[in-house]
């Protein structure tokens, strides 16, 4: 994981190292899913191995990370944090990680949990699967005002 995290801008990589020990002190038994994919990088977390049972993951590009549900879609959302237009997943911007602290963040993601067909395990420890490398990606830091990419 700090491979994969280090290629990001040092403040893209805090948020995303902040995020994930967030999302693990509230999830530790969740089995993290990560996919560094030709867009971004994503830390999927969920139940078990199957990705089709995730339910929420750490999506970090080049300038930012999203908190995305992936079906957040069916979430109730009262305080309308969630964006996006897709038929099933929603996200929330992440411009600091302490923002997963706030209680209508909270309360989505334990929604997320719950609604998974099988449960989070009740006790031990979670664990990091990488589960695919893309040969090919997008630089993971941006462009510099110059036009090269800054790493």
């Amino acid at each position: 994981m700090a491979g994969f995290i280090a290629r990001f801008d040092p403040r893209v990589a805090r948020l995303i190292r902040a995020a994930r020990a967030r999302l693990r002190r509230l999830f530790p038994t969740a089995v993290e899913l990560v996919y560094d994919n030709y867009n971004a990088l994503a830390i999927g977390l969920g139940p078990n191995e199957r990705t089709s049972e995730a339910f929420v993951s750490v999506a970090a590009y080049a300038r930012g990370v999203n908190l995305y549900f992936i079906r957040g879609r069916s979430l109730a959302d009262p305080a309308g944090l969630l964006q996006g237009e897709g038929n099933q997943g929603r996200f929330i911007r992440l411009d600091d990680a302490a923002r997963i602290d706030q209680p209508a963040v909270r309360a989505l993601l334990q929604a997320a949990a719950r609604e998974g067909k099988t449960p989070l395990p009740s006790s031990g420890r979670g664990r990091t699967i990488v589960k695919s490398v893309s040969a090919k990606q997008r630089p993971r830091r941006p462009r510099t005002p110059a036009g090269r990419r800054d790493e």
